[in-house]
Protein backbone atom coordinates (compact mmCIF):
# COMPACT_ATOMS: atom_id res chain seq x y z
CA UNK A 1 0.00 0.00 0.00
CA UNK A 2 1.71 2.97 -0.97
CA UNK A 3 2.07 6.24 1.47
CA UNK A 4 0.38 9.37 1.03
CA UNK A 5 1.16 12.33 2.88
CA UNK A 6 -1.85 14.90 3.26
CA UNK A 7 -0.63 18.27 4.62
CA UNK A 8 -2.82 21.04 5.96
CA UNK A 9 -3.57 24.70 5.26
CA UNK A 10 -2.97 27.57 7.42
CA UNK A 11 -4.86 27.79 10.76
CA UNK A 12 -5.59 24.26 10.03
CA UNK A 13 -4.14 21.03 11.47
CA UNK A 14 -3.76 17.32 11.00
CA UNK A 15 -7.46 17.23 12.22
CA UNK A 16 -8.89 19.06 9.34
CA UNK A 17 -7.89 16.41 7.07
CA UNK A 18 -9.22 13.33 8.94
CA UNK A 19 -12.65 13.26 7.19
CA UNK A 20 -10.51 12.70 4.54
CA UNK A 21 -7.36 10.72 5.40
CA UNK A 22 -10.62 7.97 6.03
CA UNK A 23 -12.03 8.66 2.61
CA UNK A 24 -8.38 7.21 1.30
CA UNK A 25 -7.21 4.94 4.05
CA UNK A 26 -8.53 1.83 2.26
CA UNK A 27 -5.83 2.79 -0.64
CA UNK A 28 -3.03 4.76 0.93
CA UNK A 29 -1.48 4.57 4.43
CA UNK A 30 -2.21 7.84 5.04
CA UNK A 31 -0.23 10.41 7.20
CA UNK A 32 -1.25 13.77 8.52
CA UNK A 33 1.26 15.54 10.44
CA UNK A 34 0.89 19.22 11.83
CA UNK A 35 3.33 21.79 11.16
CA UNK A 36 4.97 23.67 14.22
CA UNK A 37 2.38 25.51 16.08
CA UNK A 38 -0.60 23.49 15.32
CA UNK A 39 -3.42 21.11 16.23
CA UNK A 40 -1.40 22.10 19.72
CA UNK A 41 2.22 21.17 18.78
CA UNK A 42 5.12 22.70 19.77
CA UNK A 43 5.08 26.34 19.00
CA UNK A 44 8.50 27.06 17.56
CA UNK A 45 11.18 29.54 18.79
CA UNK A 46 11.37 31.21 16.07
CA UNK A 47 8.60 32.59 13.30
CA UNK A 48 6.29 30.41 10.81
CA UNK A 49 8.06 30.33 7.70
CA UNK A 50 6.92 28.23 4.51
CA UNK A 51 10.81 26.92 5.34
CA UNK A 52 9.96 25.78 8.56
CA UNK A 53 6.86 24.19 7.97
CA UNK A 54 9.12 22.32 4.66
CA UNK A 55 11.59 21.47 7.34
CA UNK A 56 9.02 19.47 9.39
CA UNK A 57 8.09 17.41 6.19
CA UNK A 58 11.81 16.03 5.94
CA UNK A 59 12.21 15.29 9.86
CA UNK A 60 8.65 13.54 9.44
CA UNK A 61 9.62 11.45 6.78
CA UNK A 62 13.15 10.42 8.18
CA UNK A 63 11.00 9.79 11.14
CA UNK A 64 8.94 7.29 9.22
CA UNK A 65 11.63 6.16 7.38
CA UNK A 66 9.76 7.28 4.23
CA UNK A 67 12.72 7.76 1.50
CA UNK A 68 10.19 8.86 -1.15
CA UNK A 69 5.91 10.05 -0.89
CA UNK A 70 3.23 11.51 -2.79
CA UNK A 71 1.67 14.58 -1.51
CA UNK A 72 -1.80 16.11 -1.32
CA UNK A 73 -1.41 19.33 -0.14
CA UNK A 74 -4.42 21.89 0.94
CA UNK A 75 -3.85 25.65 0.46
CA UNK A 76 -0.97 26.54 2.24
CA UNK A 77 0.46 22.93 2.32
CA UNK A 78 0.27 22.67 -1.27
CA UNK A 79 2.84 25.63 -1.04
CA UNK A 80 4.78 23.80 1.22
CA UNK A 81 5.10 20.42 -0.78
CA UNK A 82 6.17 22.86 -3.33
CA UNK A 83 8.64 23.78 -2.08
CA UNK A 84 10.23 20.85 -0.35
CA UNK A 85 10.04 19.00 -3.77
CA UNK A 86 12.38 21.96 -4.69
CA UNK A 87 14.85 21.46 -2.06
CA UNK A 88 14.59 18.07 -1.96
CA UNK A 89 12.84 16.59 -5.27
CA UNK A 90 14.13 12.71 -4.60
CA UNK A 91 11.58 12.82 -1.84
CA UNK A 92 8.73 13.45 -3.25
CA UNK A 93 6.77 11.52 -6.11
CA UNK A 94 3.95 12.97 -6.69
CA UNK A 95 2.08 16.42 -5.56
CA UNK A 96 -1.99 17.48 -5.44
CA UNK A 97 -2.51 20.41 -4.98
CA UNK A 98 -5.95 22.11 -3.90
CA UNK A 99 -6.73 26.16 -3.33
CA UNK A 100 -2.78 26.74 -3.04
CA UNK A 101 -2.30 30.73 -3.43
CA UNK A 102 0.60 31.54 -5.86
CA UNK A 103 0.31 35.16 -6.34
CA UNK A 104 1.87 36.60 -3.46
CA UNK A 105 3.04 40.19 -3.05
CA UNK A 106 3.15 42.70 -0.83
CA UNK A 107 -0.89 43.80 -1.71
CA UNK A 108 -1.51 40.21 -1.34
CA UNK A 109 -0.26 39.56 1.89
CA UNK A 110 -1.85 42.74 3.53
CA UNK A 111 -5.11 41.66 1.36
CA UNK A 112 -5.04 38.27 3.72
CA UNK A 113 -3.78 39.71 7.30
CA UNK A 114 -6.38 42.18 7.44
CA UNK A 115 -8.07 39.26 7.86
CA UNK A 116 -5.97 37.67 10.61
CA UNK A 117 -6.58 40.21 13.71
CA UNK A 118 -7.36 38.10 16.68
CA UNK A 119 -9.23 41.19 18.13
CA UNK A 120 -11.60 41.06 15.14
CA UNK A 121 -12.13 37.88 14.45
CA UNK A 122 -13.11 37.11 18.29
CA UNK A 123 -15.51 40.16 18.05
CA UNK A 124 -17.01 39.20 14.36
CA UNK A 125 -16.85 35.62 14.09
CA UNK A 126 -16.65 34.29 18.02
CA UNK A 127 -17.99 30.65 16.42
CA UNK A 128 -14.83 30.73 14.12
CA UNK A 129 -12.58 31.46 17.08
CA UNK A 130 -13.82 28.93 19.49
CA UNK A 131 -13.11 25.96 16.67
CA UNK A 132 -9.53 27.82 16.12
CA UNK A 133 -9.10 27.59 20.39
CA UNK A 134 -10.20 23.87 20.66
CA UNK A 135 -7.81 22.99 17.11
CA UNK A 136 -4.73 24.47 18.76
CA UNK A 137 -5.00 24.18 22.49
CA UNK A 138 -2.86 24.05 24.59
CA UNK A 139 -1.75 27.20 22.23
CA UNK A 140 -3.47 30.35 22.30
CA UNK A 141 -5.14 30.47 18.61
CA UNK A 142 -4.53 34.13 18.83
CA UNK A 143 -0.68 33.94 18.60
CA UNK A 144 -1.20 31.15 15.95
CA UNK A 145 -2.73 33.56 13.79
CA UNK A 146 -0.77 36.50 14.79
CA UNK A 147 2.13 34.26 13.34
CA UNK A 148 0.34 32.89 10.09
CA UNK A 149 -0.17 36.90 9.52
CA UNK A 150 3.63 37.44 10.21
CA UNK A 151 4.87 34.80 7.26
CA UNK A 152 2.14 35.80 5.02
CA UNK A 153 3.68 39.51 5.08
CA UNK A 154 6.92 37.83 4.64
CA UNK A 155 6.21 35.86 1.88
CA UNK A 156 4.53 38.83 0.43
CA UNK A 157 7.81 40.77 0.07
CA UNK A 158 10.26 37.08 -0.73
CA UNK A 159 7.54 34.37 -2.76
CA UNK A 160 9.55 31.30 -2.42
CA UNK A 161 7.74 29.83 -5.80
CA UNK A 162 8.28 32.30 -8.99
CA UNK A 163 8.50 31.21 -12.13
CA UNK A 164 12.26 30.26 -11.99
CA UNK A 165 11.37 28.19 -8.85
CA UNK A 166 8.73 26.63 -10.58
CA UNK A 167 10.61 25.65 -13.80
CA UNK A 168 12.89 24.07 -11.78
CA UNK A 169 10.27 21.12 -9.67
CA UNK A 170 10.71 18.68 -12.37
CA UNK A 171 8.29 15.66 -11.14
CA UNK A 172 4.30 15.62 -11.99
CA UNK A 173 2.32 17.47 -10.52
CA UNK A 174 -1.75 18.28 -10.54
CA UNK A 175 -2.59 21.95 -9.59
CA UNK A 176 -6.53 22.30 -8.58
CA UNK A 177 -8.91 25.04 -7.14
CA UNK A 178 -12.44 25.71 -6.65
CA UNK A 179 -14.32 27.77 -9.15
CA UNK A 180 -15.84 29.69 -6.31
CA UNK A 181 -13.06 29.86 -4.15
CA UNK A 182 -12.60 33.74 -3.42
CA UNK A 183 -9.34 33.77 -1.55
CA UNK A 184 -6.82 31.98 -4.65
CA UNK A 185 -7.62 33.17 -8.34
CA UNK A 186 -8.09 30.71 -11.29
CA UNK A 187 -5.45 33.27 -13.28
CA UNK A 188 -2.70 32.78 -10.41
CA UNK A 189 -3.86 28.75 -10.35
CA UNK A 190 -2.98 28.89 -13.95
CA UNK A 191 0.06 30.72 -13.43
CA UNK A 192 1.33 27.96 -11.82
CA UNK A 193 0.53 25.43 -14.32
CA UNK A 194 2.27 27.15 -16.63
CA UNK A 195 5.12 27.20 -15.03
CA UNK A 196 5.73 23.44 -13.76
CA UNK A 197 7.47 21.66 -16.22
CA UNK A 198 5.20 18.61 -15.79
CA UNK A 199 2.16 19.84 -14.60
CA UNK A 200 -1.79 19.16 -15.05
CA UNK A 201 -4.71 22.42 -14.40
CA UNK A 202 -8.08 20.82 -12.48
CA UNK A 203 -10.63 23.54 -11.93
CA UNK A 204 -13.52 21.96 -9.22
CA UNK A 205 -17.15 23.03 -10.17
CA UNK A 206 -19.25 24.70 -7.70
CA UNK A 207 -16.47 24.30 -4.80
CA UNK A 208 -15.22 27.22 -2.53
CA UNK A 209 -12.31 28.01 -0.57
CA UNK A 210 -12.92 26.25 2.61
CA UNK A 211 -12.07 22.75 3.44
CA UNK A 212 -15.36 22.45 5.09
CA UNK A 213 -17.10 23.23 2.03
CA UNK A 214 -15.24 20.93 -0.49
CA UNK A 215 -16.81 18.15 -1.82
CA UNK A 216 -14.70 15.78 -0.20
CA UNK A 217 -15.81 12.01 -2.45
CA UNK A 218 -15.26 13.91 -5.27
CA UNK A 219 -11.54 15.48 -4.45
CA UNK A 220 -11.27 11.40 -2.98
CA UNK A 221 -11.98 10.38 -6.87
CA UNK A 222 -9.38 12.62 -8.23
CA UNK A 223 -6.67 11.88 -6.04
CA UNK A 224 -7.11 8.35 -6.05
CA UNK A 225 -6.65 8.50 -10.04
CA UNK A 226 -4.14 11.03 -10.22
CA UNK A 227 -1.62 8.68 -7.64
CA UNK A 228 -2.59 5.43 -9.67
CA UNK A 229 -5.49 3.90 -7.50
CA UNK A 230 -8.87 4.66 -9.60
CA UNK A 231 -11.59 5.07 -7.46
CA UNK A 232 -13.83 2.07 -6.47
Amino acid sequence: MPDLLLLHGALGAASTLQPLQQLLAADFRVHTPNFQGHGGSALPQGPFRMELFAADVLRYLDQHQLQQVDIFGYSMGGYVALYLALQYPDRVGRIFTLATKFAWSPEAAAKEVKMLQPEKVQEKVPAFATVLAGRHQPNEWQEVMRRTADMMQHLGSQPLLTEETLSRIPIPVRISVGDRDNMVSLQETAWAYQHLPNASLQVFPNMHHPLEKVNLNQLQHEIRQFFGKDAV
